[in-house]
């Protein structure tokens, strides 16, 4: 049987999965989190069950990018520094072009996107639990073009993880007090990514943050 941890803020998402995921008799999903703190916790209760009961070893951990506080790849990065053995399979809302490669660069072990079919979750997992990489076709045409072309850096993949989260949504049309209550940040916090982000870019505002996210496929039309 294969132990699934979900990890999205998103109630509705998560029972979504869920859902998907209990259709598979191979699959049993033991916990959920809306966020890094959660998840910390969530993950000690399992190892260290009160009452001394059993622990719950985990193998897959069905993560979201747009996580309040710490992002998906935040949390990644912290479970690396932990020693976690968890496998991480990355569901999110963003389009493999914006984050699947810096996804699988963070430890990541398959990206899917939420706008997918149900049963490509299901096949991910399996295929994650296995010790293996899942990569879409999309991405894999990704990997091969980031192999056989000439490295040209674009300007962005210079952006923390972070920056970038925040070049994004600020390009999408949302306000930076949105931004910070999405986030679960101060606005103060959020100003202070978008001036590193107009001063990595050479911008001077967010009309030209939109115009350069959109040149570059970041955000559609």
């Amino acid at each position: 049987m294969i132990s699934v941890i979900l990890c999205d803020d998103h109630a509705l998402i998560r029972r979504g999965i869920r859902d998907t995921l209990a259709d598979a008799s191979d699959i049993q999903v033991v916990g959920e989190a809306g966020d890094y703190a959660e998840l910390r916790g969530l993950l000690r209760s399992l190892r260290q069950p009160a009452g001394g009961g059993r622990p719950v070893e985990c193998d897959v951990l069905v993560l979201d990018i747009n996580l309040p506080g710490r992002s998906g790849l935040d949390v990644m990065h912290a479970l690396k520094d932990e020693g976690s053995t968890l496998k991480v399979l990355v569901v999110s809302m963003y389009p493999e072009d914006q984050y699947a490669i810096r996804a699988l660069r963070a430890g990541a072990f398959g990206y899917v996107n939420k706008g997918g079919e149900p049963q490509t979750i299901v096949q991910a997992v399996r295929t994650v639990a296995q010790g293996r990489k899942y990569v879409t076709p999309e991405i894999a045409q990704m990997l091969v073009e980031s192999l056989t072309t000439p490295t040209t850096e674009n300007a962005h993949d210079k952006l923390s993880d972070r920056e970038l989260q925040t070049l994004v949504m600020i390009a999408s049309g949302k306000r930076l007090a949105d931004i910070a209550e999405e986030l679960t940040l101060s606005p103060k916090t959020v100003s202070v990514y978008r001036a590193r982000v107009l001063e990595k870019l050479g911008l001077q505002n967010n009309a030209e943050l939109t115009v350069y996210a959109i040149r570059n496929g970041l955000v559609g039309e």
